[in-house]
């Protein structure tokens, strides 16, 4: 075998051995890998720009009144109070309360609204659809849907704990009004008519009873 050929041969094996030995130690670079950690600054920095500002405005609160006025601090004090507390939610459900009030109103079946009145609003209900029914009046409405809503005012009374809050209406309906003989004396039963209103509620933050009853009406 010539000298050349024996020395490349001899070089071969060596570059081999190299190189299994550094597989060995090395180990190889399979599948999906762990990325290098950052540095401890640069976490830092990242970390910056995702830290939640303490203090900032409840929005919440601020979405539905501005920010610094007094049905702000009024809903504020009411949140401290009872922090379970949501104007989001309490709007959402003044808008099923509008409808359930006012169809109960219109058909006569005030009764079964007494426990989300105040009494003299209930007392004012009772006795208007007496007087439809002394005069063989009858209403047939159809509640089509809540068009807009939203929160007009609010105040609370740290000393006794009532809140209340004001809520502004305009909603689409039909009604008819018949007499005793079934015939339409006023209204339309296609005509959609708009109707606005602005109600207020009221409720002694903290208490066990979580209804809000109406206490006034208004247009």
């Amino acid at each position: 075998m010539n000298s050349p050929i024996l020395q490349l041969l001899v070089l071969a094996g060596i570059a081999i051995f190299l190189v299994l030995r550094l597989r060995s130690v090395l180990g190889t670079r399979e599948g999906f890998e762990k990325p290098p950690a950052p540095a401890p600054s640069e976490t830092r920095s990242n970390r910056a720009g995702f830290e939640v500002i303490e203090g900032g405005p409840d929005h919440d609160i601020v979405d539905h009144v501005p920010e610094g006025s007094d049905a702000a601090d009024a809903l504020a004090a009411m949140k401290k109070a009872e922090p379970s507390f949501s104007v989001s939610e309490f709007l959402s459900g003044a808008r099923g309360a509008y409808e359930m009030i006012l169809m109960g109103f219109e058909n006569g079946k005030v009764e079964d609204l007494k426990p989300f009145l105040a009494d003299d609003v209930y007392e004012t209900f009772e006795e208007v659809v007496a007087q439809r029914e002394e005069q063989g009046l009858t209403i047939e409405a159809t509640f089509i849907g809540v068009r807009e809503l939203s929160l007009a005012d609010a105040s609370y009374d740290e000393t006794s704990g009532l809140a209340e809050i004001t809520v502004r209406y305009m909603a689409e309906l039909t009604s008819v009004v018949k007499n005793a003989e079934g015939e339409v004396v006023e209204g339309s039963a296609t005509a959609v008519k708009r109707q606005k209103d602005v109600w207020t509620y009221a409720r002694t933050m903290g208490a066990s009873d979580p209804n809000w009853q109406l206490v006034a009406t208004d247009e």
